[in-house]
């Protein structure tokens, strides 16, 4: 699962940095994607979440729900860039930033795609192996979920994040392949509204 709408008034991009907590608003769409869950009546036996505030706060209703503990997992987390605490429009208009477009397929403003992919592997792989049944959630950010699901369906890593099909909330659910070689996407669910929702920040 996406984590919810970030309380970001300024529209800096937030990456990793502390303090960027969810909006009144984006309570409420981790609390629909919790009752979304819950809805489908599968078993939940692991809560993981990403360290950072806005992932922990979206995992605050699936702890009420299913009665879990969230455990906290580096793996999951979102990507380092260079543009942490600016503003995109005007970070972009400084020819001094253009350097770190270079290379988009990397990309060369933050962490590898590559390295994305490899990260959030080992986390399902270790969360798939850390439950003897039953489902886990795992509460990451738009980045490392896209990308899961390009290196899952065995797509080019590279892409325009303002394509991304991951909206805030949302849940992308995998499962592993009948014949054991590795992950397959199941299904994809937007269960909060998100139409008036302000999706600025994401790396």
């Amino acid at each position: 699962m996406r984590h919810g709408e970030v309380f970001n008034p300024d529209r800096v991009l937030y990456g990793r940095l502390p303090n960027f907590r969810l909006s009144d608003d984006g309570r409420r769409m981790a609390r629909s994607a919790a009752e979304y869950v819950r809805s489908l009546e599968r078993p939940v036996h692991e809560l993981i979440a990403s360290p950072l505030q806005r992932a922990q706060e979206s995992a605050e209703p699936f702890a009420e729900l299913f009665g879990l503990t969230p455990r906290i997992d580096a793996r999951v987390i979102e990507p380092t860039n260079v543009f942490e605490g600016k503003q995109m429009k005007r970070a972009l208009r400084n020819p001094l930033n253009w350097w770190h477009l270079r290379r988009p397929s990397v990309p060369s403003w933050g962490e590898p795609n590559a390295s994305i992919a490899a990260r959030m592997a080992e986390a399902m792989d270790a969360a798939w192996q850390g439950v003897d049944d039953g489902d886990v959630v795992i509460v990451s950010h738009q980045a490392p979920i896209w990308i899961t699901h390009l290196h899952v369906a065995g797509e080019r890593l590279a892409h325009d994040p303002r394509t991304r099909r991951c909206a805030l909330s949302s849940v992308t659910s995998f499962a592993r392949a009948e014949d054991g070689s590795g992950w397959v996407e199941v299904a994809y669910a937007e269960p909060a509204a998100t139409e008036s929702a302000v999706d600025v920040g994401a790396v």
